[in-house]
C-alpha cells in the first residue's frame, strides 16, 4: 500500500480546503468502499481527509415538509427513522436492500451516493479498465457482463452505477447539498450522476474538493408515500442488483394520476424512467398499460453479448420486475 497521510478537520469549510489543496487527496466517511479500494490498489490517495466530525448526523425537518438528511447519517438511521420510514417508504427499503445490517451501520448517506461501481475489472488492477485509465479498453465487452449496463452505455464503458439508495432518491427527486470552494451549491439527484461517455472516470458532477453535507428529500406526495423499492439479485442479502426498480403509483378512479419509476442495475447512473413515466400519466392502472410504458423505455436498450457471459436477460427482467412492482402497488398482487 502507498503509504499516506491523515488529516481530520474540525469543520467543512477547512474540509474542502484541504482536498483542493491536494489532488491526490480523499474524502474518508464511513470507508465502506474506499478501504475496499486501497486494499486493491484501485486508488492510491497521497492524504485521507476525514469528514466524519464535519458532517451531520441528524435527520431535520424542512419548512416546506421535506427532510434533511445529514451526509453523516448511517445507512441504518435513515433507514430507521419514523419519519422516513412513513412519508418516503421506497427510500427506507432501499437502504434496507443493501450490503449487510453491518456494513449498513457504518456506511455513510453522502457515501453511499459516491460509492463506485462494482464492475470486477475496474477493482482487478491487472486487467484493462477505461474506467480507472481512459487510455486503456474496457475488459468487460469482450469479458463477464452478467451485471452491467443496458442503457445509456458508451463503447468506453458498460459499468452500473451500485447504489440502491441512488435510485429510490432519484424516483422521489431529492436534492443534493454540496460545499466546494466557490461556496455551498445544490444538485438535483437526478442530475449529480454522469453517464460515462468519453470520460467514464467521473462518476459524478462534483468537482474535486467538493464534499455532500446533506440530501433533502422533498415534501412527500401520495405517490410517493405510496412507493416501494424492489431488487432483483442472484441471492437474497449481501448482493448487488440485477436489476431494480424504485417505484411510487398515485392512482384515482384506475387511472394513473401520478406516477415515479427509476431503476438501478441498468446503467452508469441510476436510470430515471421519464419515457415510462410520461406515458402512464392518465392510462389506466393495468398490467398492459405498466409493460407498454416499460417497452417504450427499453427502446434504447442495447444488451451485451459476451463468450464469458452477457446481460439480454436483463430486459425481460426489467420488464417484468416494473409490471409486478406497479401492480402491487395499484392494490392488485404481485
Amino acid at each position: 500500500m502507498k503509504p499516506f497521510t491523515y488529516a481530520r478537520p474540525d469543520d467543512a469549510p477547512a474540509a474542502v480546503a484541504a482536498l483542493t489543496a491536494d489532488p491526490d487527496a480523499r474524502f474518508l466517511a464511513g470507508g465502506t468502499n474506499l478501504l475496499d479500494h486501497l486494499k486493491l490498489g484501485v486508488v492510491e490517495p497521497s492524504q485521507l481527509v476525514d469528514v466524519n466530525r464535519v458532517t451531520s448526523t441528524e435527520i431535520t425537518e424542512l419548512d416546506d415538509g421535506g427532510l434533511r438528511i445529514g451526509a453523516g447519517v448511517a445507512n441504518s438511521d435513515l433507514a430507521a427513522d419514523e419519519r422516513v420510514r412513513r412519508d418516503h417508504p421506497a427510500v427506507a427499503a432501499a437502504v434496507l436492500a443493501g450490503a449487510s445490517g453491518q456494513l449498513r451501520n457504518m456506511a455513510s448517506t453522502g457515501g453511499n451516493l459516491l460509492q463506485r461501481t462494482r464492475c470486477p475489472y475496474f477493482a482487478d488492477a491487472t486487467t484493462p479498465c477505461t474506467k480507472r485509465d481512459l487510455s486503456q479498453a474496457c475488459s468487460a465487452r469482450e469479458g463477464w457482463a452478467r451485471y452491467h449496463a443496458i442503457l445509456g452505455a458508451s463503447e468506453h464503458c458498460i459499468a452500473t452505477h451500485p447504489s440502491d439508495l441512488a435510485v429510490a432518491l432519484v424516483a422521489v427527486d431529492a436534492q443534493v447539498q454540496v460545499l466546494g470552494r466557490d461556496g455551498a451549491r445544490t444538485v438535483p439527484v437526478r442530475d449529480f450522476h454522469r453517464l460515462p461517455g468519453d470520460d467514464p472516470t467521473r462518476d459524478t458532477v462534483l468537482e474535486h474538493g467538493d464534499l455532500v453535507t446533506a440530501v433533502d428529500l422533498p415534501a412527500p406526495t401520495p405517490a410517493v408515500r405510496n412507493s416501494t423499492y424492489r431488487k432483483v439479485r442472484d441471492r437474497a442479502s449481501y448482493a448487488f442488483a440485477l436489476v431494480s426498480v424504485a417505484a411510487g403509483l398515485e392512482v384515482r378512479d384506475g387511472v394513473v394520476a401520478d406516477v415515479r419509476l427509476a431503476l438501478g442495475g441498468v446503467a452508469h447512473k441510476p436510470w430515471h424512467a421519464t419515457t415510462a413515466e410520461a406515458a402512464l400519466r392518465g392510462q389506466p392502472a393495468t398490467d398492459d398499460a405498466f409493460r407498454a410504458a416499460i417497452a417504450a423505455e427499453l427502446e434504447a436498450a442495447e444488451a451485451v453479448e459476451s463468450p464469458l457471459g452477457g446481460n439480454a436477460f436483463k430486459i425481460p427482467l426489467v420488464t417484468g420486475t416494473v409490471v409486478s412492482t406497479l401492480r402491487a402497488l395499484s392494490g392488485g398482487t404481485a
